[in-house]
């Protein structure tokens, strides 16, 4: 199963890390983060992988 969010799409970014070493930056990596998924069902009682921001939004609603 994809690291995405089936109701809004939400999917994995890559964070650029930079630190500041003797003035200069030093660019440190690139780290992926991802989503905050978790199992949450549906009104019609399907299972889907949604974000937190979405199963906050869809409490909202009911």
């Amino acid at each position: 199963m994809s690291k995405r969010c089936s109701v809004c799409g939400k999917k994995s970014m890559i964070a650029v890390t930079r630190k500041k070493l003797r003035g200069k930056y030093n660019p440190t990596g690139k780290k992926r983060k991802y989503p905050n998924l978790q199992w949450v069902r549906l009104n019609d009682g399907q299972r889907v992988k949604a974000c937190a921001k979405c199963i906050k939004a869809m409490n909202k609603t009911k």
